[in-house]
């Protein structure tokens, strides 16, 4: 069984068969981000129409922590498909790409590069 201790703000150290881990999380219940390892996983509570990939309402992306804006792909009007990354962030010294959920087109861009953004700050909506 897995060992789970806080060692810092948003930082928690897994131990699990010998083997000790660190994973940061950040975001709000119901819309976390954790990274490990260099990769990242999002957990979020999603309302979707049945039978249908695409969730209701507004649909954006946001940055998952604090953050600096080191690229930005995603331009208005621009289609893009699901998994493609729209905007790449460095935090803690990472670079964190964040990728679209879904296929569909860029509306507005609400950052540029070397903007500071907080935790779930919309960066870019999309149709």
């Amino acid at each position: 069984m897995a060992k789970v201790r806080r060692v810092g703000p948003g930082a928690y150290r897994v131990e699990d068969d010998g083997r000790i881990e660190i994973v940061y999380v950040a975001g709000p219940r119901g819309d976390t981000w954790a990274f490990w390892n260099g990769d990242v996983f999002h957990e979020a509570a999603t309302v979707e129409r049945a039978g249908s990939d695409r969730p209701l309402g507004p649909r954006m992306l946001s940055s998952p922590m604090p953050a600096t804006i080191i690229k930005v792909v995603g331009v208005p009007g621009m289609a893009f498909t699901r998994g493609e990354t729209l905007v790449v962030v460095e935090a803690m010294k990472m670079e964190l790409p964040i990728a679209a959920e879904h296929d569909g087109i860029v509306k507005a861009v609400h950052c540029r590069e070397g903007d500071l953004v907080q935790a779930g700050q919309t960066l870019i909506e999309l149709e």
